[in-house]
């Protein structure tokens, strides 16, 4: 009797499988295969057509996007690569504590005075102030190197004004 219902079983799971193969199963071209070409077809299409002309909404965005950005760079001075590498990021390229309008990670600088950032330099330095970036950042640097820094961050204002007399 077991081995009647296997040999029934496999009989109906072959006719089964000759059935749905000659009836062109998606692997095989058939119906399922025709919607599978029909979709690499439409992507073809979608390749070759040309990319769409923006509108005038975008292109006045794209302006004033532009706008912003000088805009912003525009209140920026001269300062040293150092500065730009190592504080710009946080504190902004002219210490001011935003970028292009926008608010920056680290606090406002510009306006403190050389003693100031020096001592506030030397403290995130030796762990009295905790900030893990401040710190990873002075660790490498030396007495005279945070004294650059404190002297070029306490020349702000100075440099922001000679370059507004120039204008």
């Amino acid at each position: 009797m077991k081995n009647i219902f296997v040999g029934v079983s496999t009989i109906i799971i072959v006719a089964t499988a000759l059935w749905v193969a000659s009836k062109g199963g998606a692997y095989n071209g058939g119906e399922h295969g025709k919607v599978i070409k029909d979709m690499g077809t439409q992507q073809k299409i979608a390749k070759i057509q040309q990319p769409k002309e923006k509108s005038d909404e975008q292109k006045e965005q794209d302006k004033l996007r532009a706008l912003r950005e000088k805009a912003g760079n525009i209140g920026a001075f001269k300062v040293s690569d150092a500065y730009k590498s190592k504080c710009s990021s946080c504190h902004g390229v002219n210490g001011s504590g935003y970028q292009n309008g926008k608010k920056m990670m680290g606090p406002k600088l510009f306006g403190q005075s050389e003693d100031e950032i020096y001592k506030k330099l030397a403290d995130f330095k030796s762990g009295r102030k905790e900030n893990v970036v401040m710190k990873g950042l002075l660790i490498p640097m030396n007495d005279d190197d945070l004294k650059s820094f404190a002297k070029e961050i306490g020349e702000f204002p100075a440099r922001a004004k000679a370059q507004e007399e120039s204008k």
